[in-house]
């Protein structure tokens, strides 16, 4: 990526927007290939969700993710440079892409500010190939004609645009500065106009499949040693008497799970996949890796006494020990190939939602400089707290037993920056929307001694926190 000494903000007016967009022509010219411009502004405080709700178009692909409780949350929409792919190659040929667009960019302002600079924002399913019909594609990522971030009291706008050998710069300049002016002083849409539609009644909610039974058949497959683990989600279908706003729907997960990633990708046809995700798959900053084993579950207790006698139960309980060793010991083998010495906690201790615990062992590592953010997420994912254990023996038999295509649905979701950071997480409990119906998603590790009542009663409490913000 070339970086310009230019300050957008110094001299701002559409003659010298024009004049420094001919220099991005006179170079996409030279190179016989599209320059992506990205100009990156410091801006007063804004609400990355209320700014992508002032301006939602459900014909328009978008992405927002944030956890309130660090201070963190980034919004982009509209599509600049975008790319897909499927296959065992995926991630490599997402990471191809990535590599060329930043080849041919150019990028002036507070690139180096939180969240400056171009983002790709990036999304795998949970398989390396969708079924006909599936509303999101194997892997997309894209980076976004407007990005804005907010990270602690800093705000960082971000305009991003593709400028070929032939633009019209009037017509570039003019889009990008109708985008400053709007983020230099940004008016919110009234929420009449957008989410503060009446809310829905529930007029169906379906369940498909038969969970018990499915995990009935999973325990006989691991008493024939066929895997030791498998994740198995139940599906409910649920329809509402008119259309679910899938950005209403984020403002109360968000504001009930603040700990949590509460995310929204929205593919541009009218379907929206979000939710409130307590697992980051892994994060890269400043070179190091943050990974986490989260598996093991139990509900939350009505007061004090209750909630911390659950909690000693979980911290002791064998079969739960021995479901989330299995994730660790899995990322542990995963990532040590690529040299990296994983620094963890002997025991896991206590990871505290509103309405459930887990147990919890974050790992850090020192990223080596021939290792990128995306060759440890090829290794990662699918983890053992979504696939299974082996991942080899126990994924490819788990559309069979749910009945269902996951979609992205337990994929991993995120993004990546121009200097290799970024954080990814996983899309758990979660809801596809699509006009007035939505398909809600819960899951439960299956180890050999779970009940099939007792892992339909776990993905019970799981499912309250989305039923809840559809239902209102």
């Amino acid at each position: 990526m070339t970086i310009l000494p230019v300050n957008p903000a110094e001299n701002a007016s559409p003659d010298a927007l024009c004049a420094f967009l001919a220099k991005c022509r006179d170079a996409a010219c030279r190179d016989g290939r599209p320059k992506l411009v990205s100009i990156s502004l410091a801006v007063d405080a804004l609400d990355p969700l209320a700014v992508l709700e002032s301006i939602f178009e459900p014909g328009e692909p978008h992405f927002y993710t944030e956890r309130p409780g660090a201070d963190s949350a980034v919004a982009g929409a509209e599509v600049a440079v975008a790319h897909t792919a499927h296959g065992p190659d995926r991630f490599a040929s997402v990471q191809r892409f990535i590599d060329r667009t930043l080849d041919d960019t150019i990028a002036v302002g507070d690139v180096n500010a939180s969240f400056g600079g171009p983002h790709f924002f990036t999304s795998f399913a949970f398989l390396d190939e969708v079924e006909n019909g599936e509303p999101f594609p194997a892997a997309h990522t894209f980076v976004p004609r407007w990005q804005v971030a907010r990270a602690g009291a800093t705000t960082t706008a971000v305009a991003n645009l593709l400028v070929p050998p032939d633009a019209d710069l009037a017509v570039l300049a003019e889009r990008v500065w109708r985008a400053h002016g709007k983020f230099r002083g940004f008016s919110y849409r009234d929420s009449d106009d957008t989410v503060s539609e009446e809310k829905k009644t529930s007029t169906t909610l379906r369940e498909v499949g038969d969970y018990r039974v499915s995990v009935a058949r999973a325990l006989a497959r691991i008493d024939a040693g066929e895997f030791q683990k498998i994740v198995l989600a139940r599906a409910l279908d649920l329809a509402a008497t008119g259309p679910l706003h899938p950005l209403r729907v984020l403002n109360g997960l968000r504001q009930r799970f603040p700990d949590c990633y509460a995310f929204s990708a929205a593919n541009g046809l009218g379907q929206s996949f979000i939710g409130a995700s307590p697992e980051r798959l892994v994060r890269v900053s400043q070179g190091v890796l943050e990974t986490e084993a989260l598996a093991g579950s139990a509900r939350r207790g009505a007061g004090a006494s209750e909630d911390a006698a659950i909690a000693a139960g979980l911290l002791h309980n064998e079969k739960d020990l021995r479901e989330h060793r299995h994730v660790l010991e899995s990322i542990v083998r995963r990532l040590t190939p690529l040299g990296l010495k994983l620094d963890c906690a002997a025991a896991p201790t206590l990871r505290r939602l509103a309405n459930v615990q887990h147990l919890h062992t974050p790992v850090r590592a020192v990223l080596p400089e021939d290792v990128r953010l995306l060759d440890a997420l090829a290794r990662l994912h699918p983890t053992p707290a979504v696939g299974g254990t082996p991942r080899e023996a126990a994924v490819p038999v788990i559309r069979e037993l749910e009945g269902f295509p996951r979609g992205l649905y337990a994929g991993a979701l995120g993004w990546i920056n121009a200097r290799g950071g970024g954080e990814f997480f996983v899309g758990i409990r979660s809801a596809l929307i699509d006009g007035d119906h939505a398909r809600i998603y819960a899951g439960a590790g299956i180890v050999a001694g779970s009940e099939p009542g007792r892992e339909f009663a776990e993905t019970e409490l799981k499912f309250h926190a989305m039923q809840d913000a559809l239902l209102g």
